[in-house]
């Protein structure tokens, strides 16, 4: 049986009135929780022991009490108890702990790297921004199309800053038990708020909807109050993390509760560039082959430009174990068909066509930035082969076919 949670209990209950003996009775508890290894137990006692009502008194000021409400709870561990819906058991969240996070941040912009590099360094800063009377943002809503990095983002901060998630889907809060999704809620914010960890609400809009929308039920407007008064509550003691792939559809309100507001676009030819170095590693190493496939992956997210880099390298491995090698702009039109819905229908138009009608097409794109030389190596020609498919090209143009005929 698990003592460890009755014991800090029991410790709280001791401590609720000023009383030295007790006070002393638990410090040796959390002495032999330390000499025994248990450290997870002595910085629960540790923790109950700085919100012992006379150490309050003697604080110096309202800021520093206010720093020990950010860094106030107890720590999470593997076998710590998730709540779960009272009618279906399921559990309301997961816990990931840093170990367990992202090593590396989403490829991002300079402007959004450099915003999240700040929000991290005000958590850094705690103290010092507590000491001035000002708090580091805690309350963050990540937003933008699927598959642009937005939980990869969440999970590496979290690293970052050596705290636990607790990530809920707030779509696997609903019930269709009235007021269960209410109580839900309750029941997963008073959890994140024991804890010393950072609340990530992913799936934001399930419940965060408009709540003037004629077609959504009284509940769901009751659903919502509680969550804004959950934020409300939840600012004073920790980082909370809102993610959602629809913002058009969030409340007013749950805009306002968020002091920063990020969003996260679909990455532009430079961010596509650093995917696809990442991504494709030697079997892309070359410039002329990264600015193709950047070209080629136009309008797609993060993650389905990481899913055609696996999915090409994979391709170009097996190829070079069975002895074959087929230059890449080869390689692209018969590996189109099956990553359609991840390149822009006119980009494959372009690529589909006969190789020296394209190779002449992409020439001619600027913003590609392709010499002759770059086309040669991604068609496996030498570039006076490909000066002679220009200049064919040219007479086709400047000469039709029957304009001389009679």
């Amino acid at each position: 049986m698990e003592y460890s949670s009755i014991i800090r209990a029991l410790a709280r209950a001791a401590l609720a009135v000023p009383n030295p003996a007790a006070r002393r009775q638990v410090e040796r508890l959390r002495d032999v929780a330390l000499k025994d290894g248990d450290l997870d137990n002595a910085a629960g006692l540790d923790q109950i022991l700085a919100a012992d009502p006379r150490m309050a008194e003697m604080a110096p000021s309202r800021i520093v009490r206010s720093a020990a409400t950010l860094q106030k709870g107890e720590r999470l561990t593997e076998n710590t108890s998730i709540p779960v819906d009272r009618e279906t058991a399921t559990p309301l969240a997961q816990i990931t702990f840093p170990t367990d996070c992202p090593e590396n941040p989403p490829i991002l912009e300079e402007s959004l790297n450099s915003a999240v590099l700040g929000i991290i360094e005000e958590w850094q800063h705690t103290s010092q921004l507590l000491e001035a009377g000002v708090a580091p943002v805690q309350t963050l809503l990540l937003y933008g199309p699927p598959g642009t990095g937005k939980t990869h983002l969440a999970l590496w901060m979290a690293r970052e800053l050596d705290l636990p998630v607790v990530l809920a889907r707030l779509d696997g809060l609903v019930s269709s038990f009235l007021g269960t999704t209410s109580r839900n809620i309750g029941s997963l914010f008073s959890f994140a708020a024991r804890y010393k960890c950072i609340l990530l609400l992913d799936e934001f809009d399930a419940l965060a909807k408009l709540r003037d929308d004629p077609h959504e039920m009284g509940e769901i407007k009751r659903v919502v109050n509680t969550l804004l008064q959950n934020l409300d509550t939840r600012r004073k003691l920790g980082l909370s993390i809102g993610i959602t792939n629809h913002e058009q559809l969030l409340d007013p309100a749950i805009w306002r509760r968020f002091e920063a507001q990020l969003p996260l676009p679909l990455p532009c030819f430079s961010a596509r560039l650093a995917i696809i170095r990442q991504f494709m590693g030697e079997q892309g190493s070359s410039e002329p082959a990264t600015r193709l496939l950047a070209w080629c992956t136009e309008g797609a997210s993060g993650a389905d430009i990481e899913q055609l880099c696996l999915s090409l390298r994979k391709r170009i491995l097996i190829a070079r174990a069975s002895g074959t090698s087929t230059p890449l702009l080869q390689t692209l039109q018969s590996f189109l068909p099956i990553h359609a819905g991840r390149i822009d229908a006119s980009r494959i138009r372009q690529l589909e066509m006969p190789i020296e009608d394209a190779v002449v097409s992409l020439l001619a794109d600027r913003g590609l930035g392709l010499s002759r030389a770059d086309m040669a190596e991604l068609v496996g020609r030498d570039p006076t082969t490909i000066s002679r498919w220009l200049q064919k090209s040219s007479a086709k143009t400047t000469n039709p076919i029957g304009e001389n005929d009679g």
